[in-house]
């Protein structure tokens, strides 16, 4: 939701930044693979025990994350750009999932459902701007939801920052999922009968 409705007041921040990387002759995959390599550290970060530098190397991961894609837009998507971006991002997610569930194995069962809800969510995600045939400004249609990159982002920097709150946050985190994930079947309902 947050992306779809306030990426408007980050865009000059983000626009900036993509040509700062344009001019000096970056391509938009070289900013993805970076993008992967910040936000997997997030989570060796974290189970080293430095929450407040993983949750800071976990939004500049989700910067670039979208800087790369301004650069995409900016030069000439490519599908595997978009195999890239979308692979990495889970990626960075699973990772995150995995160290928490090492830092704090007490609420495995409660991440195991989050790492279902975002499975169902994704995969619809995906079938949607696979066989749908309305295109956005992205590679595909891109569907939006009430939990998207930004919300799992606010949720992780929660779930890090906050351990006496986990199990909570992690099950407010799984049913957002869920939600978005019944929101997204309905609208392809709609759109692809």
């Amino acid at each position: 939701m947050l992306d779809t409705h306030a990426r408007k007041y980050v865009q000059p921040s983000i626009d900036r930044t993509a040509s700062y990387f344009l001019n000096r002759g970056r391509t938009a995959n070289q900013i993805t693979v970076v993008a992967l390599l910040i936000g997997v550290s997030t989570s060796f970060l974290y189970v080293w025990g430095l929450p407040i530098l993983a949750v800071v190397m976990l939004w500049l991961s989700g910067f670039l994350d979208a800087v790369d894609g301004t650069m995409a837009r900016h030069t000439k998507t490519s599908p595997f750009g978009t195999v890239m971006d979308v692979t990495f991002d889970r990626i960075v997610e699973i990772g995150m999932i995995v160290a928490i569930a090492y830092v704090h194995p007490e609420v495995l069962w409660p991440l195991l459902l989050l790492s279902v809800s975002i499975i169902v969510s994704m995969t619809i995600f995906l079938v949607v701007g696979t066989v749908s045939e309305k295109a956005g400004m992205k590679s595909f249609y891109y569907q939006a939801g009430a939990a998207e990159r930004t919300e799992g982002f606010i949720f992780f920097s929660i779930m890090l920052l906050f351990p006496d709150f986990l199990w909570w946050s992690t099950m407010a985190f799984f049913a957002i999922e869920l939600f978005t994930g019944g929101q997204r079947f309905l609208e392809a309902k709609k759109i692809l009968s």
